[in-house]
């Protein structure tokens, strides 16, 4: 069933059939929540031109910003692997943490006690209304893996990830490893 799959820290792949979806096409997600209200996960594979420092310029860092989803994109969301440092956190699973005290973060990060391996950024995220995950599974828009990666995923090149994912699922998936991303200019 579905809705058993459906776990906080598992990963949503973007179904090869999902093209001309700007947001979606050839997306990662991780699945921060997931209950009978909603479900709430970030897009992990789609970095931006931004860094942190050019959002927030008073942190010196220069961590890349992701696109996290189509929602509230003018929000700032973050998820690390370090709860000891950032109070507040919640736990998603696998040692993977959202969010948590925004002013301590900048602190670490500008006495450098919180490097990029250990903390990702996101404009916006991904989220879905009571049921409509479940009924775009139902519609093959997305496969679900467990989260091989745990918290080491929030240090993960992105550059090949949506590839790399799929190639694992073999199949006729391994077709669409290297097809272009929009198949009509092929």
């Amino acid at each position: 069933m579905i809705t058993d799959k459906l776990k906080k820290g598992n990963l949503l792949i973007a179904e090869p059939s999902i093209i001309g979806d700007l947001s979606f096409n050839r997306s990662v997600i991780l699945l921060a929540d997931h209950n009978d209200e909603g479900s709430v996960g970030f897009i992990i594979n789609k970095p931006l031109k931004y860094t942190i420092n050019d959002l927030i310029p008073e942190i010196d860092a220069r961590f890349k910003i992701y696109n996290g989803g189509p929602v509230e994109q003018d929000n700032l969301y973050f998820i690390h692997n370090i709860p000891e440092l950032i109070p507040d956190s919640i736990e998603i699973s696998n040692g993977i943490y959202w969010g948590g005290d925004f002013e301590s973060t900048k602190d670490l990060i500008n006495q450098g006690e919180i490097g990029k391996n250990n903390i990702r950024f996101f404009l916006g995220y991904t989220g879905w209304a009571a049921e409509q995950l479940e009924n775009e599974m139902n519609s093959n828009s997305w496969i679900i893996t467990k989260n091989s990666y745990a918290n080491k995923i929030i240090g993960k090149s992105t550059t090949h990830f949506w590839k790399e994912k799929i190639m694992e699922l073999g199949g006729d998936y391994v077709i669409w490893s290297n097809a272009p991303e929009n198949p009509i200019l092929n």
